[in-house]
């Protein structure tokens, strides 16, 4: 790795690239190459995210000598493949999720990693907000007591119109699930971190609202419903729209235990209630709550985000690229658990059983 930190190359130039781009930069790391989906895209993705070239197409991205991670933020029927090739490449390498549209693809693309010795990371940026490493470390000190019940949700309203479109509404780019790998991976991926306990089985029932949405044909579905069970026992209940009017993220995860309860609001990030019998409290982000590892940049009472969870989840990503390990960095292996999810969640809706889950 050159300069301050490693060199880059970014694989699709959309609003995730640019969110990538953002983290980048606040990583130190060198912003050398960009690929879009034509030569054209990728020159102005360049232009907008200043970024060093277009590469004329990815697999000059993935060879070029100056990039040390590339970053695949191209539609997921895409992902294993690139990640294949530049894990192949000898580079580190951060992918969007899903990491592969299939349980098979996905364990490849991470024991691929493993076999070459190179970092992969995917983006389940949530755990990064200091409130929930706050939850997350009072689960661990035994605050909350055992864990009996968890509500989530993940509520969207960007399709909520039949004219509303997007390639993830197109099964051969965005894969065979929509919402729920899109966001349900991420409450499933927020609930297990924050407890520290495994989804062991699930129910689920999907609905897809709208069989057409442009005149093309709808394949993935717009709505999921599960009842999970925890490992430890545990029961809970997870709703996943993006049919939702009004609710632009919102990311919902509350645990109850048999002595206290926390709530975490993604669209709130600067406040945790703790439910108790005889009064609930508000705790605000401080740099100085349990648990924060440092990840509260600015005092209490200047708002911190999603974009500053995305520049933390980065900033880990590329200190295990130089040899250190983060703790709570999502790696290939948590991409891994979200293509099982999404698998189990197609299963019992497809067939209306209860499916087990590996709980590793």
């Amino acid at each position: 790795m050159s300069g301050t930190g490693p060199g880059v190359g970014i694989l699709g130039g959309g609003f995730m690239g640019a969110v990538h781009s953002r983290a980048v930069r606040a990583a130190r790391g060198r912003l050398v190459a960009v690929a879009g989906s034509s030569p054209e895209s990728g020159e102005r993705a360049a232009a907008a995210l200043g970024i060093e070239r277009a590469a004329p197409d990815v697999d000059a991205v993935i060879a070029a000598s100056d990039v040390d991670v590339v970053h695949v933020c191209t539609p997921n029927a895409v992902h294993a493949d690139q990640a294949l090739r530049a894990i192949a490449a000898g580079k580190h390498v951060v992918c969007e999720k899903p990491l592969a549209t299939t349980v098979s693809d996905a364990r490849a693309v991470a024991d691929a990693a493993e076999a070459a010795g190179v970092v992969g990371a995917v983006p389940f940026v949530y755990r990064y907000h200091p409130i929930v490493r706050h939850a997350r470390a009072l689960v661990q000190q035994g605050e909350l007591g055992t864990i009996l019940t968890i509500d989530g949700a993940y509520l969207q309203d960007w399709l909520a119109a039949a004219s509303e479109t997007n390639w993830r509404a197109d099964a051969a780019a965005g894969g065979a699930s929509r919402a729920f790998a899109d966001i349900g991976s991420h409450l499933c991926d927020l609930l297990e971190f924050v407890t520290g306990d495994r989804i062991r089985a699930l129910s689920a029932r999907t609905r897809t609202v709208y069989a057409e949405r442009d005149g093309a044909t709808v394949a993935n579905e717009d709505i999921a419903a599960l009842v999970v069970e925890l490992a430890g026992g545990g029961l809970g209940t997870l709703l996943v729209t993006q049919l939702a009017p009004g609710r632009k993220n919102g990311l919902v995860l509350e645990v109850h235990g048999t002595e206290r309860s926390v709530r975490f609001e993604q669209e709130d990030p600067e406040r945790l209630w703790i439910g108790q019998r005889d009064g609930s409290q508000l705790i605000l982000r401080d740099p100085g709550l349990i648990g924060d590892r440092g990840l509260s940049i600015v005092p209490s009472g200047h708002p911190m985000g999603y974009q500053d969870a995305f520049n933390a989840f980065i900033a880990d990503a590329y200190a295990a690229a130089a040899g250190e390990t983060p703790d709570g960095l999502p790696t290939f292996a948590d991409g891994v658990r979200a293509a099982e999810l999404t698998a189990a969640v197609l299963e019992s809706a497809r067939t209306g059983a209860w499916i087990d889950v590996p709980a590793i």
